[in-house]
């Protein structure tokens, strides 16, 4: 029994030395997985410090160093724009505005941040995107995304700043037109600058989200207007909030642009064009200061220093063409351009002031056929009368007579078929004065009879301004110099004698073309501005035909008659009818207000 026990007492022991040396054994395989995974872990974890903080340490830092530090672009108001008087035409107001710091989250990130900002500005995510997208991912500078934004806009996003890290609301000076669409073709708009022009202007300091001037003076004089740019570095929080200004830029403020239009007057034009499609400029005729030009249809600027709505753009689109300046477009002249034949019969030497001709009830040339306004003919008459009932059939015969070239060679004196100088010159058309070479160039056909009468009477292929238009009325009143029209008032010493050149005119020439302009007004198509509210006016008439669609009406006119102080040119845009019934009481009614005004401020200047 007892030797039975000692065997089996051996046999558990050797069984239970198996069993410890086998946990033995697992627990050693257990412990050395562990230091393996440990050491690997440990590794891997060593590796990434290293590669975080060795091989793109810089980086880290550098992205720390945005997240902490932020610029801010800082413009102090841009120029404002003046009439001759001193009057705000363009200025500024306090307002807000939302940016993007592009610089404080990967792209990837803004997602979440960007949906609760769509909701706050009501602009959609992709939109947002978009804008962070033109700037570079880690820009330092701030993107705009919405310009005037409500109190209650303001409001929301700063009280929830930490739901909008990254995003800045800060004041802003927001462009603002006070008299809305009055003057908006001269004044132009501003608006968020393009990709293309940034490209284009990359050394002048722009950046996304930076207002330029897009069309009118804004564009012209946008380096003067718009100053300097200026910035700060500043250090903020962790909900972006600035807490300490690191360094500063002061900006410059844009220059402050006056105009020689006159306010009352601009707002006469526009009231006389009413709804009628066309143009109207009144012109200082000793010295080409513009002092009115208006065109129809307009739009307001105010729209433009916002981003625009969809629906305010589909209602300007809706408008014939609101943004093409028709002051500055090139139109058939019709019979304005009779004082041009007139002067290129007269300079010739093959008639003289004494020339009188018979009228016709029509012209046969070349198969067509040129009528009289009245259908019966005028009799016998010479240039003064020619003029006062803008007979066709007199100035086709004197066209005939000269032939093209003199006609065509005195309407490039008075500065048609190319620029008149203006500071609009990239809105402004040259208008067109066709010649037999071109013709046959380009229409592969020669120049005949017919084409040098139509050229005569204003029809056919020639083109002119209401501009420059105003510029031949203002040649023959001021005693034969032409002027270059300017907007920017200047000295006026200097502007006198660089803006002005003579044509040479013969003072007989003069004599016949000042009578002549009289007497449409005292008794022929121009009677509209026989008026006793206003001192003697001389001018001109024009119908043109523009087939299949109703006729443009046109008027010049200048006064008082014997000492100019004004030129105004009418235009009315297929208004179908004639010249001095549509076109001259517009040109009363700016006259009107013109001599009205001056005796007022006249009377005051008495007074004081």
């Amino acid at each position: 029994m007892t030797k039975f026990l000692s065997s089996s007492t051996r046999r558990f022991d050797w069984v239970h030395s198996r069993v410890q040396k086998t946990a033995i054994r697992r627990k050693r395989k257990a412990v050395i997985l562990m230091l393996l995974t440990a050491l690997i872990l440990l590794g891997g974890l060593g590796g990434r410090l290293f590669y975080v903080q060795i091989v793109q340490g810089k980086y880290y830092a550098q992205l720390a160093q945005q997240n902490r530090v932020r610029l801010i672009s800082t413009r102090e108001e841009r120029g404002r724009i003046l009439d001759r008087k001193g009057r705000i035409l363009a200025g500024s107001k306090l307002s807000y505005l939302v940016a993007l710091q592009p610089s404080a989250h990967k792209p990837a990130e803004w997602n979440t941040i960007l949906s609760r900002l769509s909701k706050v500005l009501d602009i959609t995510t992709d939109t947002l995107q978009q804008h962070l997208k033109q700037a570079a991912n880690r820009s330092q500078w701030a993107v705009v995304v919405k310009r005037g934004i409500n109190a209650a806009e303001v409001t929301r996003i700063k009280e929830q700043l930490s739901n909008f890290q990254g995003v800045e609301v800060r004041q802003d000076l927001m462009r603002v037109y006070p008299n809305g669409t009055l003057a908006a073709h001269v004044l132009g708009y501003v608006g968020e600058i393009d990709a293309e022009t940034m490209k284009a202007r990359q050394n002048q300091d722009y950046h996304f989200g930076d207002l330029i001037g897009k069309a009118g003076i804004e564009a012209a004089y946008e380096l003067q207007l718009r100053g300097q740019q200026g910035g700060q570095q500043v250090e903020v929080n962790g909900v972006g909030q600035i807490i300490k200004k690191l360094a500063d830029k002061p900006a410059q403020p844009g220059q402050e642009i006056q105009l020689t239009l006159d306010l009352e007057l601009q707002k006469a034009a526009e009231t006389a064009l009413g709804d009628r499609v066309g143009a109207i400029v009144a012109l200082n005729p000793n010295t080409g200061e513009v002092l009115a030009m208006a065109s129809r249809p307009d739009f307001d600027p105010n729209l433009f220093t916002k981003r625009i709505s969809p629906q305010a753009w589909q209602q300007l689109q809706a408008k014939q063409f609101p943004f093409v300046n028709r002051a500055l477009q090139a139109y058939p002249p019709a019979s304005t351009f009779k004082v041009i034949t007139a002067i290129a019969a007269l300079e010739s030497g093959k008639y003289s002031a004494n020339t009188v001709l018979d009228t016709y009830p029509y012209l046969s040339i070349g198969g067509s056929q040129i009528w009289e306004s009245n259908r019966s003919g005028f009799g016998r008459v010479g240039f003064v009368d020619a003029l006062a009932w803008s007979s066709n059939t007199f100035f086709s015969q004197v066209a005939v007579g000269i032939g093209a070239s003199p006609i065509l060679d005195w309407a490039r004196r008075f500065g048609m078929g190319q620029n008149t100088g203006v500071e609009l010159s990239a809105e402004e058309a040259h208008g067109f004065v066709p010649d037999p070479d071109w013709k046959q160039k380009q229409l592969k056909e020669r120049w005949y009879a017919g084409d040098t009468i139509n050229t005569s009477i204003g029809q056919g292929m020639m083109q002119v301004t209401p501009l420059q238009a105003a510029i031949m009325f203002a040649a023959v009143g001021n005693g034969g110099y032409r002027v270059q029209p300017f907007l920017v008032k200047k000295n006026p010493a200097i502007s006198v004698r660089q803006q002005k050149k003579s044509l040479n005119l013969k003072p007989e020439t003069l004599r016949v073309l000042q009578a002549g302009l009289r007497s449409v007004v005292s008794k022929g198509t121009g009677q509209a501005l026989n008026e006793t509210r206003l001192p003697p006016v001389s001018g001109k008439s024009g119908t043109a035909e523009d087939p299949p669609r109703p006729t443009h009406a046109w008027f010049g006119a200048y006064a008082p008659s014997d000492k100019p102080e004004i030129v105004v040119v009418a235009f009315a845009e297929n208004a179908g009818g004639g010249g001095g019934a549509i076109a001259a009481p517009m040109v009363r009614q700016v006259m009107e207000t013109y001599f009205k005004t001056k005796q007022s401020d006249t009377g005051m200047e008495r007074s004081e």
